[in-house]
């Protein structure tokens, strides 16, 4: 189906009962040109549009929509401590269940502002009748509404597939490859789902790996393996455009099926900061899984995948997947957690996100599963190892050991240099050495020319024998040295 202007109103407020003000017409918040047609009657861009929606309830409201909305979610600004709830239409007739538009943590941070409060977007798979009900009056209701199909309806599009039995093309798997714990899981690229139209806004952050956050997206679990895509890229834009974060929060993403997907941008074996557990992004790597798990397990495929996935990623960062880990809160996202800002806090080094922030996420069944998920991504690490990388008297030292501080002796290390471009959809880590382990797993290495440092420096351990690859925390760029000043020039 053919792109479309950008001016045309996509969705219309039907006016009933206390909606006089649903007549408003839409904002366009974000919209992209499309991208060439590739022929496969994809290329529209994503795009999201803010309806006004006025003084809502108490009670039940309908909104009548002109174009059909693949992903749902609805705002306002009082009362913030509001609990409406948020129901759709099928393209079958039916309607689905209904969901909480508001998940604790997962609200704006500026409730009680003058934006308000952001609920948690709802996958609808495109929809043209919505219902919002609240026991509260809602003042300065919205709906947003992403449209990543171009009016289709990324699940009718995707049910049309399966019945012709089109044959997906095999996605285009993430790099790099490093066989840590249990062996790399397979991880679809960004840029398959992304289609180039997702950017993100700036290039990334990049932490430490100190734990992993379990996710859930609350949104329906009986989708069609075609509409993932459209659903990464519709999250990704309700993160972009309305949370205002830099990309899609999570740093990965699995669906029912098993598949992993590269989420944030920035490098699958890099340490990058994510938006996905607010106080706690700079120090974890986060992990969500397609569906709503309050009172549903998640499926056989998916807890495979998450368990391998928890395991490698884990392992590649030098973390066992049983235990805790005391970290510190980070005040700027502090609004979100449990806990104030600047505590020391013990966490599970595989944590749900109700065990730090102010919610129901990952779900009540999911959550309830995260003693034996931890167990088994543990049992499927094997030997983990861990690198370490820092300067000490103008030389480059570091250490290669087992988790229990046992040396590893003779093993090879490799410095490398990072480079990111297209803020951080391009990465790439360059060799500049390599260094061999003593028999107290330490190496050393001269700092070397003075332009070493011009880019972050990260030790790898590519793996050996029984022992799979790790990768240290980086050492952050130094910025240049400044030129010495120059005497004023006569005349």
């Amino acid at each position: 189906m053919g792109h479309r202007g950008l001016t045309r109103r996509s969705l219309l407020g039907a006016a009933g009962g206390s909606l006089a003000a649903l007549g408003r017409a839409p904002r366009v918040l974000a919209a992209r040109a499309a991208p060439p047609d590739r022929g496969d009657g994809a290329a529209a861009a994503p795009r999201l549009f803010e309806q006004p929606l006025g003084r809502l309830g108490p009670g039940l409201a309908t909104v009548s929509l002109e174009d059909s909305a693949d992903l749902l979610a609805l705002g306002w600004r009082e009362p913030p401590g509001a609990r409406p709830e948020l129901r759709f239409q099928t393209p079958a007739g039916a309607w689905s269940p209904w969901a909480p538009a508001a998940h604790g943590a997962h609200e704006d941070a500026t409730a009680g502002s003058a934006r308000g409060v952001v609920g948690e977007p709802l996958w609808a798979g495109g929809t043209r009748l919505v219902q919002l009900r609240s026991r509260h009056a809602l003042v300065g209701a919205r709906l947003y509404a992403v449209d990543a199909s171009d009016g289709a309806g990324a699940a009718r599009v995707a049910a049309a597939e399966a019945r012709a039995g089109r044959t997906a093309v095999a996605p285009p798997l993430a790099e790099p490859q490093l066989e840590a714990g249990p062996g790399q899981p397979p991880i679809v690229a960004r840029r398959f789902w992304a289609r180039g139209e997702c950017p993100p806004r700036i290039a990334p952050g990049y932490g430490a790996v100190e734990l992993g956050f379990v996710h859930h997206t609350e949104t329906p679990n009986g989708y069609f393996p075609g509409e993932v895509p459209a659903m990464l890229r519709s999250i990704y834009v309700f993160h972009r455009f309305v949370r205002g974060w830099n990309d899609i929060g999570y740093n990965f993403v699995l669906d029912r099926f098993g598949r992993i997907f590269e989420a944030r941008a920035g490098g699958i074996d890099e340490a990058v900061v994510g938006a996905h557990a607010g106080g706690y992004n700079t120090c974890s790597t986060g992990m969500a899984v397609l569906g709503s798990f309050m009172s549903l397990p998640i499926s056989t495929p998916a807890r495979a995948s998450l368990q391998r996935l928890l395991s490698w990623k884990l392992s590649l960062h030098g973390v066992p997947a049983l235990g805790r880990v005391t970290v510190t809160v980070d005040p700027a996202g502090a609004i979100y957690s449990r806990f104030p800002g600047g505590t020391e806090v013990s966490l599970p080094r595989v944590a749900g996100h109700r065990d730090a922030d102010t919610t129901d996420c990952p779900g009540n069944i999911l959550y309830g599963e995260l003693p034996a998920i931890r167990t088994r991504a543990h049992a499927l690490a094997g030997t983990p190892v861990q690198a370490t990388i820092t300067t000490l008297g103008g030389e480059l030292v570091g250490t290669l050991t087992l988790l229990d501080g046992a040396p590893l002796t003779g093993q090879a290390v490799t410095l490398q240099s990072r480079s990111v471009s297209r803020h951080g959809e391009a990465v790439q880590e360059r060799p500049l050495a390599q260094v061999v382990t003593d028999a107290e797993g330490r190496w050393t290495l001269p700092e070397g020319p003075p332009g070493l440092h011009r880019q972050p420096l990260r030790a790898l351990f590519g793996g050996s024998g029984a022992y799979g690859a790790a990768v240290s925390e980086a050492i952050p760029a130094r910025p240049p040295e400044a030129a010495p000043a120059q005497a004023p020039v006569a005349g």
